[in-house]
């Protein structure tokens, strides 16, 4: 929970790197919550604008650490656009999101090495 609410309080930084575990965590959270809401208003009755709501306060934080994700990588941010060629694009995506963090590089040091939190 610590790695989802991280993510929650750098909602705007778009700078610097995130570990695999950090951007895999919130979105493992993200989705967890997503499914309680969608299954309480269906429960309910109610529309969904709860489960909307809060894929719309996510949204920003979770583009957030998909730049940083990609920044470990070593590759820019830009790269969230390869994601409009149908299929192809998603698929190279997941596999960029699933390498190891690189090295030190443009982006800063290896988060890894950082100790920030433990893993």
């Amino acid at each position: 929970m610590e790695w989802y609410v991280k993510v929650l309080k750098n909602y705007v930084n778009f700078s610097g790197r995130a570990r695999r575990k950090e951007y895999w965590m919130f979105t493992l959270f993200s989705v967890i919550i997503s499914l309680i809401l969608v299954i309480i208003e269906s429960l309910i009755g109610l529309p969904q604008s709860l489960s909307t709501l809060y894929s719309l306060a996510v949204m920003l934080p979770g583009l957030g650490v998909f730049v940083r994700r990609m920044h470990d990588t070593g590759r820019s941010g830009w790269w969230i656009l390869i994601g409009l060629i149908p299929l192809i694009g998603s698929i190279i995506l997941l596999v960029f999101l699933c390498q190891d963090s690189a090295p030190d590089n443009d982006y800063g040091p290896n988060p890894k090495t950082e100790g920030s939190l433990s893993a």
